[in-house]
């Protein structure tokens, strides 16, 4: 593969590989003279608070990836693109998600031997692979994953968990089995993990970010009545019941701090 951890330029802070890719996330070391910031100060700022100018690098083994539009930056080798519609139907279907999801209606996939460099941004990413599994991310989340994964949408079970959850109707849905990408609020090593083994976690905020497909989401009082509500000071609560995995961000904002 082109990127080497060349460590003047760049570090590989991370790699997950299968049979038919390897995604890495590339971390530039130096902003100097970089044309995202805008100015010194922006300089400063972002040396302060340890940003850094990242980029998802994945090298295809005769493999297969699917992104979110307009995410490519280059590709070289023997790699056809593929973002066709699938005609009225898919239309539409695309078209509903985009909607219902924060996220680009058409996905294009990249198929070949070769490798792909997607936009360099101040983001910070996760990436995770599951095994005939499913996960539930937030809207917007999603970044790029092998397309063996389905991109797909999950309904929240009820309006009352919609509206009163922050999470709306629809969240992004990932089936099947690959290395998933995801845009994150916060450095990887700021989300915490954690397992549940039919139990129940309550999380007063829009902080989980992430589910794995067994664990069932409702928001419920945080107390037996509306009095009891009132006098603890939490209302409702965001639940999760079941045996899996529930990610948790310290914060609900998403995007790089400077544009």
């Amino acid at each position: 593969m082109i990127v080497q951890n060349n460590q003047d330029v760049y570090s590989v802070i991370e790699q997950l590989e299968t049979q038919n890719a390897v995604f890495k996330i590339v971390e530039f070391n130096d902003l100097n003279g970089s044309t995202y910031l805008t100015s010194p100060t922006d300089m400063y700022y972002a040396k302060k608070l340890g940003m850094g100018l990242r980029q998802i690098a994945v090298e295809l083994r005769n493999g297969s990836i699917t992104t979110e539009a307009g995410a490519l930056h280059y590709m070289q080798g023997n790699i056809e693109m593929d973002n066709s519609l699938g005609g009225a139907a898919g239309i539409m279907k695309k078209f509903a998600s985009s909607v219902l999801t924060n996220e680009s209606g058409v996905k294009p996939k990249y198929k070949g031997t070769g490798d792909i460099f997607l936009e360099p941004s101040f983001s910070h990413f996760l990436m995770l692979e599951i095994e005939n599994d499913s996960i539930i991310v937030d809207k917007g989340m999603f970044y790029c994953c092998e397309s063996t994964v389905e991109v797909g949408i999950e309904s929240m079970k009820n309006l009352s968990s919609a509206a009163k959850g922050g999470e709306g109707l629809f969240q992004t849905k990932l089936s099947g089995t690959g290395i998933i990408v995801l845009e994150s609020p916060v450095p990887a090593g700021a989300v915490v993990k954690v397992d549940l083994n039919n139990d129940t976690l309550k999380v007063d905020g829009n902080f989980a970010i992430l589910r794995t497909g067994g664990i069932q989401f409702t928001v419920e009082r945080s107390a037996k009545g509306i009095i009891g509500s009132a006098t603890s000071g939490e209302g409702y609560l965001q639940t999760f019941r079941g045996t899996g995995q529930v990610w948790l961000s310290p914060t609900t904002s998403r995007g790089p701090l400077l544009s």
